[in-house]
């Protein structure tokens, strides 16, 4: 029975193409069959319609990317996954994310070859380097943004210039009479962090100034930890003229513990801020800061993952873009 469909099938599929062609059942089936009493014209016109009911009746596929954002999507997540997902959209890429904290301890990446996805993009992925090497070299595409670790030889990666944008705060601190500046960070195990402090300290150090260890904090970006660090800061005697923050969140913390402590922002103390989310502008004093291209690099980064998807090498394999120093109100001479 099933083979009699099929023959029905097969001779409606003839008799649609003699028509459309204008050629006899008989002078379809010999070109089908390769025959090669069939005039080349006629061969290529019937062979011409053939690719043409066939790009009908098959679906075009559409390319899948994996997302991997594991924190909650503040302002600095959600700016870079929102433009990750407006520019897979544009090429016409679905995408799937995985978003959340509770995502830094689920074993995402070993899934990921074989699986549905044809490619992915890892934000500040948590693994080791050994685990991302591992996924690389089992051929599986994928770019990481702001890689928490250093940059892993064959795996594409875009970060923002750290250590360029604290030296530009430090800088513009040292202009304004500062030397005893304290320092907020980030986590320890950061990559970013440790280039911002690199950053920092070679500022300083062209200055003169040896950054003690003592005013340094490595704490979570959240306000909270900013202001509790920030307390203990500005207890040290001498007090810190300045104190610079690896985050906005933490600036905005720091801006807090000072106004509790009666100092006043920045005629008494100089803060400064990095990210530039919209939190800066939105307290007082607005914060002095680092904007970071966050919208690019999830631009750059989905360039980069089609090119590969498309059969292609990426335009390099670590790509760092320019910060730059946004001066506002919460800086000023030392008083």
């Amino acid at each position: 029975m099933e083979r009699k469909i099929e023959h029905v099938k097969q001779r409606a599929s003839l008799r649609d193409i003699a028509a459309e062609t204008g050629v006899s059942i008989a002078t379809v089936s010999r070109v089908l069959n390769d025959s090669v009493n069939v005039a080349p014209r006629t061969r290529d016109l019937v062979l011409q319609a053939v690719e043409r009911r066939r790009a009908v009746a098959e679906p075009v596929r559409v390319r899948t990317v994996y997302v991997r954002c594991p924190y909650v999507l503040t302002d600095y997540f959600g700016l870079i996954v929102s433009s990750i997902a407006e520019g897979l959209k544009l090429h016409g890429v679905r995408l799937v994310l995985d978003a959340g904290e509770s995502g830094q301890s689920s074993d995402a990446l070993r899934g990921l070859p074989g699986g549905d996805a044809d490619g992915a993009i890892l934000i500040l992925p948590p693994e080791e380097g050994s685990e991302l090497v591992a996924l690389s070299r089992s051929g599986f595409p994928f770019v990481v943004v702001d890689p928490r670790v250093l940059p892993l030889p064959d795996i594409a990666s875009v970060s923002a210039a750290h250590s360029a944008g604290a030296r530009a705060v430090a800088d513009h601190l040292i202009g304004l009479g500062h030397r005893d500046i304290a320092v907020i960070a980030g986590p320890e195990e950061w990559l970013a962090g440790d280039a911002r402090l690199a950053g920092h300290r070679a500022a300083l150090a062209q200055a003169g100034v040896l950054v003690s260890v003592e005013r340094i904090r490595f704490v979570e970006p959240t306000a909270e930890q900013g202001r509790s660090a920030a307390a203990e800061l500005l207890r040290l005697s001498p007090r810190p003229t300045a104190v610079v923050c690896f985050n906005d969140k933490v600036a905005v913390g720091t801006l807090q513990a000072a106004r509790s402590l009666g100092l006043r922002v920045p005629s008494d103390l100089s803060v400064v801020g990095f990210d530039d989310i919209d939190l800066a502008e939105a307290c007082w004093p607005r914060l002095t800061t680092v904007r970071q291209p966050l919208q690019e690099m999830g631009r750059i980064a989905v360039a980069q993952l089609m090119r590969v998807l498309d059969g292609h090498s990426p335009e390099a394999l670590h790509i760092e873009l320019a910060t730059s120093l946004v001066v506002r109100d919460s800086t000023g001479v030392v008083s």
